[in-house]
């Protein structure tokens, strides 16, 4: 079930792979957003993270990673805006929605003139393991936060 996905590096570099190998040998925490640029994503989920993105990595995490259907140039240009590029968290773009459908998170929000984008949720997997997942319903913002995720996570 592994897609390919895109981002870009720290150098600026246009990276594709399989979503597996961001996960591979590490401890990831993994928060899927509707899209870049909408209103609880950018004033709340993502924001969460760039707060929290060091003390989860204390707590053991290699990897944070947030995933959009949106198209890589975007969630690079989100990320800068949004200091996720300065908390290290990786914005990885899903734009066809490809790794969503194949996961059964895709949600179809075509009446709101945005397509088929992601439900939000949140996991923690370990070497592609996912050991926890906190998946919303509908388009709720209640268990996939930074904070939650944080609590999940083991102290140091």
């Amino acid at each position: 079930m592994d897609v390919q996905v895109s981002y870009f590096d720290d150098d600026g570099n246009l990276v594709r792979c399989e979503f597996g190998d961001l996960l591979r040998g590490k401890t990831a925490v993994v928060f899927a957003v509707p899209g870049a640029f909408t209103p609880t994503c950018s004033t709340k989920h993502l924001p969460g993270y760039v707060e929290r993105a060091d003390a989860m990595r204390e707590r053991g995490v290699d990897e944070v990673i947030c995933v959009s259907v949106n198209d890589a140039f975007v969630m690079n240009a989100w990320g800068n805006s949004a200091g996720a590029k300065m908390a290290k968290i990786k914005m990885v773009a899903d734009g066809s929605a490809a790794w969503s459908k194949a996961c059964g998170v895709d949600l179809d929000l075509h009446e709101q003139g945005m397509g088929t984008r992601s439900r939000r949720y949140a996991l923690i997997a370990r070497d592609g393991v996912i050991e926890y997942l906190a998946m919303e319903s509908g388009q709720k913002y209640e268990t996939s936060g930074a904070a939650d995720i944080l609590e999940r996570l083991p102290l140091p």
